[in-house]
């Protein structure tokens, strides 16, 4: 989360979902943070394995799910997204972060009790 603070200090709210997206990169890269951005990660149903991937905003440590916007507010349809990516791939935990949220950050913390 300190990255994400670091990035809303010095962008404010307003951007786009992209600009915020690199300047994350840079911030998680500037802290050694390990990452992976945009990963295509697969889906099963029943089983079987699907054609179709997810693909969270980032997966940071290996256990976290972020996924990022830049919306007026976070809206139900951005928690079930998060929730689905959490029970899809199984990992611990899911942050969902508004970058335009005004005057602060925006952010809700899920954990995957599945």
């Amino acid at each position: 989360m300190g990255a994400c603070f670091e990035v809303y200090k010095e962008m404010g709210a307003g951007f786009t979902e992209p600009i915020y997206h690199q300047s994350l990169i840079l911030e998680l890269q500037s802290r050694n943070i390990p990452f992976a951005s945009q990963p295509q990660l697969p889906v099963f149903f029943k089983g079987q394995k699907l054609d179709k991937k997810l693909i969270p905003d980032f997966v940071v440590f290996d256990q976290v799910i972020l996924e990022i916007k830049s919306v007026r507010q976070l809206a139900d349809e951005h928690r079930a997204q998060t929730l689905n990516y959490l029970k899809a791939t199984s990992k611990p935990l899911g942050l969902l972060v508004n970058f335009s949220g005004y005057p602060k950050l925006e952010y809700e913390r899920f954990a995957n009790t599945t």
